[in-house]
């Protein structure tokens, strides 16, 4: 009987560990979104974080004729990213992130967690770099 309850224990442990790592270690997702910054702050009572809020371009509404602006809610890393998306508030902004199925509070109150700023500038700048020639 001793033999089983060791057994259980720890495929208990193990399902209990794997789940942990699903819910707040597993990447979801990974991509890239731009849209003016609206702000960046450092916030929080017990863990301080990085919090950002991007506005992008359109309109996006679950009902029709409703008009909704389309909003990224995230959370960034220290160093370099903070550094740069704190010079950027009002400016388009290109960001890498990831996404997480569950929040931590030491990671911030998002699961989208910024990485990487890509690029930083005006709208009209970002389009005239991307402008691609056309085959005739």
């Amino acid at each position: 009987m001793n033999r089983y309850v060791k057994i259980a224990i720890f495929s208990l442990v193990i399902i209990f560990a794997a789940v942990i790592y699903w819910k707040f270690f597993f990447v979801f997702s990974e991509g890239v979104k731009g849209g003016t910054l609206n702000y960046y702050e450092k916030k929080g009572f017990l863990f301080k974080t990085w919090e950002g809020r991007l506005v992008q371009e359109g309109f996006q509404s679950p009902t029709a004729g409703a008009l909704q602006s389309n909003e990224f809610r995230f959370s960034g890393v220290d160093g370099d990213v903070s550094e740069k998306l704190e010079r950027a508030s009002g400016k388009f902004v290109e960001v890498r992130y990831r996404e997480y199925l569950g929040k931590l509070p030491w990671r911030g109150q998002s699961e989208f967690v910024v990485y990487e700023v890509i690029n930083v500038g005006s709208r009209s700048d970002v389009s005239k770099n991307e402008e691609l020639p056309i085959n005739k």
